[in-house]
């Protein structure tokens, strides 16, 4: 029929409309933009004691991150300085991020504040929070009668 090959053998026009419309189902589906993933990205781990936080913040001096709960609540903060390139220099592919991050985290139980510590090595810090002693599970003896 000649409304399915109107064009001699190439691309119909139909089969092109059916592509416009399923590529546009998926911009509907997915948007244009994927979500960046949180930046940093966490690891976290807990037992009766405590939790034990790592972030990936690989470039950024120790001094330039911010640690601090409020309540329940982990705040993890920094910056990330941009690379200095000099005037000879010019970037062919910058996908590397700079600048100002914030990562919050709804703590699951009180911690212990004072015995808070946290280190860095090789572009990981790590967080260990005590449990406050308050809030760790007590076992309760069953006495016989």
């Amino acid at each position: 029929m000649w409304w399915r090959e109107f064009d001699g053998g190439r691309r119909s026009l139909w089969r092109e409309m059916d592509r416009m419309r399923r590529e546009m189902d998926r911009v509907a589906r997915t948007g244009l933009h994927t979500p960046a993933p949180a930046y940093p990205a966490l690891n976290v781990w807990s037992n009766a004691d405590g939790l034990v936080i790592t972030a990936e913040i690989p470039g950024i001096e120790p001094a330039d991150v911010e640690i601090s709960i409020v309540g329940e609540t982990l705040t993890i903060a920094g910056e990330r300085k941009p690379d200095e390139v000099d005037g000879e220099r010019r970037y062919h592919r910058r996908e590397r991020g700079y600048g100002r991050f914030v990562r919050t985290l709804q703590l699951p139980y009180r911690i212990e504040n004072q015995a808070i510590e946290a280190t860095f090595d090789k572009g990981v810090l790590t967080i260990i929070l005590p449990r406050a002693e308050e809030d760790k599970p007590k076992k309760i003896q069953v006495k016989v009668a």
